[in-house]
């Protein structure tokens, strides 16, 4: 198995450094690193930033959830060390900035929250459904087409209240990259992206403000990562996939949405993984990768060479963790893709030691 092999040891090689500079850095100054970006990412964020620091005491990082268009503005201004994106930048974009690195660090659904009482299941929602709501055509939980995605269900006689983020995100960008693939007049009329103009609905900020305004106005819908509805013991709604299966928003449904890209995302680790064909009969549909976006080059040795490190934890051993937050792991096609990356970052234009 040479591909696996040559993985394993270019993974073996990084930790190999990382271990003899630690030990060397052990009495060194504090090393400070700051982040920002996705709210999606968030939580195994924390969890990474956690885990990371207690094997290397003198390295600190602050992570701040401001939303993935923030993140890569923080970037592009030189504020951070990086940043974080559920969407990735396009060539042009990556064009319009000094030289960065990018890549796919986690993979997870976004997640349909809703505040309805009496339902004795989730809620049900066809493609047809959950478009017709976001574009302000379906304004009644007593739609019809929403009694037939749930049968023998009560839904309440209230009107439908549509929340999104108000600021620029990339789980926006996530969920609105389903929508125009699944509704040709979504895509026609609103279109993907990290900020689109609303045909209907309140913004809130990030994925906290969100859930905390479905939480205090019943007949709320949104969307939002899956730990974040867990958290706020918040339903999630089953989606319609291309098979005909309604599917609960799960790390083991985005592994298969993962599993159907695998060829296109061995060519581009930048392929959606939104709204998977017919094939995917267990996946869910509304799932994303989400990105880290790192200044190719840096100035300061001891801060490069910490960076290195903690990311070169993420995309291998920190993968373990994730599915314990939601997250789907990375498949070791894109892990050894990600290593072969890292292996691109410099320190004023040398190699980083």
């Amino acid at each position: 198995m040479p591909y696996r092999k040559n993985f394993v040891v270019a993974a073996v090689s990084i930790f190999s450094a990382v271990t003899l500079l630690a030990s060397c850095n052990s009495s060194s100054s504090t090393v400070a690193l700051n982040g920002a970006g996705s709210t999606f990412v968030y939580p195994v964020m924390g969890r990474w930033i956690q885990d990371f620091q207690q094997t290397h005491g003198n390295v600190r990082i602050n992570y701040q959830s401001i939303g993935s268009g923030g993140g890569i503005q923080q970037v592009r201004s030189g504020t951070v060390d990086f940043g974080a994106s559920d969407a990735p930048l396009s060539d042009e974009a990556m064009g319009q900035m000094a030289p960065v690195i990018q890549i796919p660090e986690s993979a997870g659904p976004v997640c349909v929250t809703y505040n309805l009482d009496g339902l004795h299941k989730p809620l049900q929602l066809s493609s047809d459904a959950l478009a017709g709501i976001f574009l302000g055509k379906i304004t009644s939980w007593q739609d019809p087409l929403l009694k037939k995605d749930n049968p023998g269900e009560n839904l309440p006689n209230a009107k439908i209240t549509v929340v999104h983020r108000a600021e620029g995100s990339g789980t926006t960008a996530a969920f609105t990259t389903y929508l125009s693939a699944i509704s040709p007049e979504w895509a026609q009329q609103v279109n993907k992206g990290t900020s689109v103009k609303w045909p209907t609905g309140l913004g809130a900020k990030g994925s906290e403000g969100v859930t905390g305004q479905v939480k205090q106005s019943p007949g709320a819908i949104s969307y939002v990562e899956l730990t974040y509805a867990t958290q706020n013991k918040m339903p999630v709604a089953a989606i319609k996939n291309q098979a005909g299966n309604y599917v609960l928003p799960s790390t083991g449904g985005t592994t298969a949405a993962i599993d159907a890209f695998k060829d296109q995302l061995a060519k581009d680790p930048r392929t959606p993984i939104a709204n998977p064909p017919a094939s995917a009969t267990d996946a869910y549909p509304i799932s994303t990768l989400t990105f880290l976006i790192i200044p190719k080059d840096g100035k300061d040795a001891q801060k490069r060479s910490a960076l290195k490190q903690f990311l070169a934890y993420v995309v291998t051993d920190g993968q373990q963790v994730t599915s314990g937050l939601n997250y789907a792991p990375l498949p070791d096609g894109v892990r050894q893709q990600n290593v072969q990356a890292l292996s691109q970052l410099t320190v004023n234009g040398g190699p980083i030691q």
